[in-house]
């Protein structure tokens, strides 16, 4: 399950307010964030002092993004599987009636011109495609977490693509609403969060798009870490370090689990239960915006380790 430790928990800033659900922050070299907002449908833009500005209209639920090797965003959308509820802050509700499947798409983040690249694998729909991160080889990973009716539920699993739209593998399968997915510091390793049950799995990268199963349950996976109490798990970012943070849901904050799970640290934020991702920035990448998404909030703080730089950036 891996120790708690002495640390000091980050305190948090307000960069933006008044987000409509926003998720998959992607920090830019010019100091603005990329985001999606979920309930609005969007892939935006946050600038440094807080203005905010739709780069596109994605239309469904774009609920993941990230930098591929030509520069563009690609967005994983879960085709709009929720109907959002407004309790004082917003929460992610039932599937609509008129909800049909989720794809991964492609923007221009110059022009805004949106491209659908996959809508299915092997003949079967992809459901609700989550979060998605590239690797140093040109391809990304991602994981669709399925949607989850009155009396039933996905199993669904992780896939690996091409950014031209020209290949999708599914890889790792069955999970149980598999959300955030990165890459160790050095490639060799994939990790995955399930949200429902608040686990954290990794499995070894032997090739690109390729992954060393172990006994048959949990996809083959080995667990990392699994959380105590209350906590699920959203979407993740892996830091310098190696460390796994991951977004955390009903106990609201980021859960930071060190390479060998052997240490956890949480670092709540404030007034909000559904924190759902994070990710690096800055000149010397110390610098964690999290996606504080039940308020609609960007915040930032100073992290404990420097970020990782990612494959692929702008």
């Amino acid at each position: 399950m891996g120790e708690s430790m002495e640390f000091e928990p980050v305190e948090f800033e307000v960069v933006a307010e008044g987000l409509r659900f926003p998720e998959g922050p992607v920090a830019v070299s010019d100091g603005s964030v990329l985001l999606v907002e979920i309930a609005r449908r969007t892939l935006s833009r946050v600038r440094p002092g807080g203005g905010v500005e739709v780069v596109a209209e994605l239309g469904g639920g774009p609920n993941g993004a990230a930098v591929g090797p030509d520069g563009a965003v690609y967005v994983t959308n879960n085709g709009g599987c929720f109907e959002f509820i407004d309790i004082g802050f917003l929460l992610p509700g039932n599937v609509p009636a008129d909800w049909a499947h989720g794809s991964v798409q492609r923007v221009d983040p110059a022009s805004g011109e949106v491209t659908t690249l996959y809508t299915q694998c092997d003949g079967r729909p992809l459901r609700a495609p989550n979060d998605l991160v590239f690797d140093h080889h040109g391809g990304f990973w991602f994981t669709d977490h399925g949607v989850r009716l009155d009396r039933s539920s996905d199993r669904t699993g992780v896939f690996y693509a091409q950014p031209d739209g020209t290949s999708i593998r599914e890889v790792i399968f069955p999970l149980d609403a598999p959300n955030g997915v990165g890459l160790s510091p050095d490639g060799t390793r994939l990790y995955v969060a399930e949200t429902h049950t608040g686990r954290v799995f990794e499995w070894p990268i032997p090739s690109p798009g390729e992954v060393t199963l172990g006994l048959p349950v949990n996809g083959g996976g080995s667990l990392l870490h699994g959380a105590p109490g209350a906590k699920l798990f959203d979407s993740l970012a892996v830091d310098g370090e190696g460390w796994v943070c991951v977004g955390s849901l009903a106990e609201g904050g980021i859960t930071a689990i060190s390479p060998d799970g052997g240490a956890v640290e949480f670092h709540p934020v404030p007034e909000d239960p559904l924190v759902t991702n994070i990710c690096f920035g800055g000149d010397d990448l110390r610098t964690a915006y999290v996606t504080s998404s039940g308020t609609g909030r960007l915040l930032s703080a100073r992290w404990p380790r420097p970020g990782l730089a990612l494959a692929h950036q702008l």
